[in-house]
């Protein structure tokens, strides 16, 4: 079962940098994600959201594939790739995996402008090698699903105020 876990940071910039670290940590097998998003409230009030993946491009890119292969069977490889990627970019655009939009909305409304979150879905990671990485951010624990024991160990770790590293898994 993943764990979610939202970090707040005190720049727009800091949680996709952040993120990019995961990402790396992941190719290494230091840690599993599921999902990972940034929420940025700029300095106007204006929140963005930045998923990991674009499910509408993904959708438009798978369904431009199959429905130029459809397409072919049928003599018509031009429309089929049209309509293909129109109905998958629908269809991306329309699915909603990892962490919730409306909820990482929601929590974007309670920011300062100016600052950034990441949600990240996590399904195992290797604390002792992951969170000394994640130091330097300064993060807050905004939310968690880790028990109060573990979401405390958690925000020490990230503060540099403990040496026992918090599990997440």
């Amino acid at each position: 079962m993943s764990e979610l876990i939202v970090l707040g940071f005190d720049d727009e910039y800091k949680a996709e940098e952040a993120r990019l670290d995961l990402a790396k940590m992941q190719v290494e097998h230091l840690v599993d994600l599921e999902d990972a998003a940034v929420v940025v409230k700029n300095k106007e009030g204006k929140v963005k959201l930045k998923q990991a993946v674009d499910l509408t491009t993904t959708g438009a890119i798978s369904g431009s594939f199959w429905g130029l292969l459809i397409g072919t069977l049928f003599l018509m490889p031009i429309l089929g790739a049209a309509v293909g990627a129109a109905s998958g970019a629908i269809g991306g655009a329309l699915s909603d995996i990892g962490v919730n939009d409306q909820f990482m909305k929601q929590l974007a409304e309670s920011m300062q402008p100016g600052t950034s979150a990441l949600f990240v879905l996590v399904r195992k990671a290797t604390p002792e090698k992951v969170l000394p990485e994640l130091v330097k951010y300064n993060a807050k624990v905004l939310r968690t699903s880790l028990s109060n024991d573990a979401e405390k160990r958690l925000q020490d770790a990230l503060s540099g105020t403990s040496t026992t590293p918090a599990t997440a898994s």
